[in-house]
């Protein structure tokens, strides 16, 4: 069994700092990309950042500059540095990880979420 278990969110005020946590916990499978989304109230669920098998990173425009997606895979764990916060960052963090238990299966896991809320 499976479990992502996302940690670090909160309220701050717009230009503070966060950083949020995602562990994976399990057994029988090894991780290849890593990623955090986030959705605010009634808006679509969008890529925030990705940290590839290979080491590669992706950021949404939005974010460029001011956040930092970093990983330590001796503990199946995903960070996002999330600085100069800005009331639009408001929504709730998802941690997503995609797991390879053979070349046949694979799985994408997802966390409960963790809500950072960032005030004017």
């Amino acid at each position: 069994q499976v479990q992502l278990v996302e940690s670090g969110g909160g309220l701050v005020q717009a230009g503070e700092s966060l950083r949020l946590s995602c562990a994976a916990s399990g057994s029988g499978f090894s991780i290849n990309a890593m990623s955090w989304y986030r959705q605010a109230p009634g808006k679509q669920r969008e890529l925030v950042a990705v940290k590839t098998g290979g080491g590669s990173t992706i950021y949404a425009d939005s974010v460029k500059g001011r956040f930092t997606i970093s990983r330590d895979n001796a503990k199946n764990t995903v960070y996002l540095q999330m600085n100069s916060l800005k009331p639009e960052d408001t929504a709730v963090y998802y941690c997503e990880a995609n797991l390879l238990y053979s070349a046949f299966r694979s799985l994408d896991a997802w966390g409960q979420g963790t809500l950072v809320t960032v005030s004017s």
